[in-house]
């Protein structure tokens, strides 16, 4: 353990590189075997395998299908989370790879295989640097976040408790970033998720004497347009706010007015006061369109995840070592995201930071929720490295 006291570069990196074979070969067996929201049974029997086999306590089936394992340390101190997703998603992999998903429809191509991988990695080092710790760490595999609900059930069930967590870290591999290179973001890193769904009821008739109907496509046309400006003339333009019209469905035949139009789509925003804004014009637009084109008009708005904020008090010591053990040239601030995930949730909890781990591989292209998606695994062992080294700072 002196070894790590006069040299935890080395000492993480030796283990790691012990390790990393091992890894890549459980992180290749999650991915040949993907598994969508709740349902990673598979997924999580490997990871009370590894667990068990490295002699660490910890509880299975919290939010049905999660993990949730216990290092502590040889003082007492803080309590960190560090957490993982473990899900995969409804896409048909077209990787060709050896280790290419077996199931039809289901692959993990947001990189949560390498996410489970690395927080096992991650599990080894501190086992063994574990009398090092001021602090306990709290491992946790969570399910669903791609349902974005996962999270929620992992907090309702009291993960944050038996011990009280102080601190949460979560990571994120980025293809963007070539593997070696690290991302921070202060503030908001990513956007809360909302959706809505919005029905224009007009009256059927004969395309040819639209004098006799209420015509619900021309008032939804208009209200597609005029949800463009919450973006343009509603919102602080220094806060960004994405609204996207994802679907519209309306009508069967050329010849015939419909009864109703469905619009479908979603709203991203990095700050509460943008959120409040924004469902508040959609609404008023739509009590708009009722009153000018006749059309009664319903607007289900649905709050998902909030903004994830991320924390000075978790993402400065966890850059600081980043930058200890792989050099300051390998950490890399970059701008939010409109992206979302529930994390999120977590953040409003307990001060926390996700790290970008990046995995881009020489010659890639294809980025997240892609069906060519193939990171470069060497960001397996560099994570591992990074959130260890993280961990071992944060409770020094």
């Amino acid at each position: 353990m002196s070894s790590f006291a006069n040299d935890p570069q080395t000492a993480i990196r030796d283990i790691v590189a012990a390790i990393e074979p091992g890894l890549i070969e459980i992180r290749r067996d999650i991915h040949a075997h993907p598994e969508l929201a709740f349902e990673e049974v598979r997924t999580a029997g490997v990871v009370s395998r590894e667990l068990t086999r490295l002699g660490i306590a910890h509880q299975t089936g919290v939010a049905k299908t999660g993990v949730v394992a216990l290092i502590e340390g040889g003082r007492p101190g803080k309590v960190l989370i560090i957490r993982a997703d473990m899900d995969a998603l409804p896409i048909h992999e077209q990787t060709g790879l050896p280790w290419a998903s077996t199931i039809d429809g289901k692959m993990h191509a947001c990189g949560h295989d390498i996410h489970t991988t690395t927080l096992l990695g991650v599990a080894a080092v501190l086992r063994d640097l574990a009398p090092q710790l001021a602090g306990t760490v709290k491992l946790v595999f969570q399910p669903a976040e791609e349902a974005i609900g996962g999270m929620q059930v992992m907090l309702d069930e009291g993960i944050l408790h038996g011990p009280d967590v102080d601190l949460a870290l979560g990571f994120h591999n980025r293809p963007a970033s070539r593997a070696g290179i690290f991302n921070f973001t202060r503030g908001p890193g990513l956007a809360a998720a909302d959706s809505f769904e919005i029905t224009v009821r007009g009256k059927s008739g004969h395309a040819a004497q639209p004098h006799n109907s209420i015509d619900p496509i021309v008032a939804a046309a208009q209200l597609v347009t005029q949800l463009q400006t919450v973006v343009s003339r509603e919102v602080n333009p220094l806060h960004p706010v994405v609204v996207t019209v994802g679907a519209i469905n309306g009508g069967h035949a050329h010849n015939i007015i419909p009864d109703s139009v469905k619009l479908m789509g979603t709203v991203r925003t990095l700050h509460d006061a943008a959120r409040d804004i924004a469902e508040a014009a959609i609404g008023r637009l739509c009590a708009a369109i009722e009153a000018s084109h006749r059309t009664p008009t319903t607007l289900a708005y649905h709050r998902g995840v909030p903004p994830m904020v991320n924390d000075d008090r978790v993402i400065d010591p966890t850059i600081a070592a980043v930058a200890k053990q792989f050099g300051a040239d390998a950490v890399v601030e970059i701008g939010p995201s409109m992206g979302a995930e529930d994390f999120a949730l977590m953040s409003r909890k307990v001060p926390s930071f996700q790290l970008g781990i990046g995995s881009g591989a020489e010659g890639g292209t294809a980025g997240l929720h892609n069906s060519g998606y193939a990171p470069d695994e060497a960001c397996i062992g560099l994570g591992v490295q990074a959130l260890s080294r993280a961990a071992m700072e944060i409770l020094a």
